[in-house]
């Protein structure tokens, strides 16, 4: 490899955006967080690097083993590089909002930059952008902020969406009101999360009939619901069943159209989650358009606050959506009047203005990849 290609090697999962990529990102990410502004979603932006303890904080452990760390030469601590925007959000509502008025709505778009990619995401750079809802725990405020991503995305174009919900804290609520052990639960969560019937079986012992009622309950949200409530759930089992059904409840009011799904027993990715869960997807999608949940937001003294929100990766959400379209370029030859050509980008045209009266406008215009160019003060198509 020559030293001019080593130059311009990259990191794997790391890559160049180029136009209209670029631009196509950008765009939809405005237009994710004008739709969040419009439900009284308050723009936040935390910074890009925050002291390790105050990063990986609460839900900020989940991603721990994903952050970047370094050691800052002025303070001489260690610091972490964002792996995700949530644990900042939170942090900023329990520290710097902790007195504004609750329910406290915040909203966030930023890159964010992870240890390692997966097989479905390889990317170790993508943007996100997400709401948090912070202060009350009602049926309510889980029902508008997944209402809220299904506008949002199908704002944007997203066809076929889904949203798959969960209840990660009901597999270890049922294992404890049955007696079963740390080290039971954990190995039965992993069986359940692959689900592995066998393992379950051999894992639950007389507890199998339960955990397998649960597992095979998943389907769409009136199917699983109507499975669910047939068990003989008790405590804070019953309790979460409870809220899932009051929560689809307020959804299909909103949106009777809504896609919805429920699987009571996934838990991967939603390590941190104390409640209603969801992952959105879109029919022939690669991987998720993003997640939420419930969760405890954590204040750099402890303090804790029951939240709830989501985060769109907007990778994947770009391939759900359909590609840029390259704006119409028109050449201004060399001399052009300025009030012209502010009249042409009023009018949502691309102008590219000659700079030598030397040119041939419309070799040039073809050269530079314009699709018009000015000629005696019409626009005349040259792409024929």
């Amino acid at each position: 490899m020559t030293e001019t290609a080593e130059k311009g090697l990259l990191p794997a999962g790391l890559q160049d955006v180029l136009a209209p990529l670029a631009a196509h990102e950008s765009a939809n990410v405005e237009r994710l967080i004008a739709c969040f502004q419009a439900h009284g979603y308050d723009r936040v932006k935390p910074p890009l690097l925050e002291f390790e303890e105050a990063l990986l904080t609460g839900a900020g452990a989940a991603v721990a083993g994903q952050t970047f760390r370094l050691m800052d030469p002025v303070s001489q601590r260690m610091m972490g590089l964002r792996a995700d925007m949530t644990p900042q959000v939170a942090r900023i509502a329990t520290s710097r909002l902790k007195n504004a008025p609750r329910p406290l709505r915040l909203c966030y778009g930023g890159q964010v930059l992870q240890v390692r990619g997966s097989q479905l995401r390889p990317e170790r750079q993508f943007a996100q952008a997400g709401v948090e809802l912070i202060g009350p725990s009602a049926a309510a405020s889980d029902a508008e902020v997944i209402l809220l991503a299904i506008e949002a995305l199908t704002g944007l174009g997203v066809k076929d969406l889904s949203v798959d919900l969960n209840l990660p804290p009901l597999v270890g609520s049922l294992a404890a009101d049955l007696g079963l052990a740390d080290a039971e639960v954990a190995a039965l969560r992993l069986a359940l999360d692959r689900k592995d019937s066998a393992a379950v079986v051999a894992l639950a012992g007389e507890q199998a009939p339960t955990f397998m009622a649960l597992l095979q309950s998943a389907g769409t949200a009136e199917q699983a619901l109507e499975a669910l409530q047939k068990l003989a759930l008790t405590g804070d089992a019953l309790r979460a069943v409870e809220g899932l059904a009051a929560v689809v409840a307020l959804i299909r009011a909103a949106a009777p159209e809504a896609r919805l799904t429920v699987d009571p027993v996934e838990h991967r990715g939603f390590e941190y989650q104390t409640g209603i869960s969801f992952i959105l997807f879109a029919k022939g999608g690669r991987g998720e358009l993003g997640r939420g949940g419930r969760y405890q937001a954590t204040g750099p003294g402890g303090e804790r606050e029951s939240s709830t929100g989501f985060t769109l990766y907007m990778d994947t959400v770009l391939r759900a959506i359909a590609p840029p379209q390259s704006p119409a370029r028109v050449f201004l030859p060399f001399g052009t009047a300025t009030a012209k050509a502010r009249e042409l980008r009023d009018a949502d045209w691309v102008t590219l203005a000659g700079l030598s009266a030397d040119e041939d406008p419309e070799e040039e215009a073809r050269r530079l990849g314009c699709s018009h160019v000015l000629r005696d003060g019409e626009i005349i198509d040259i792409e024929d």
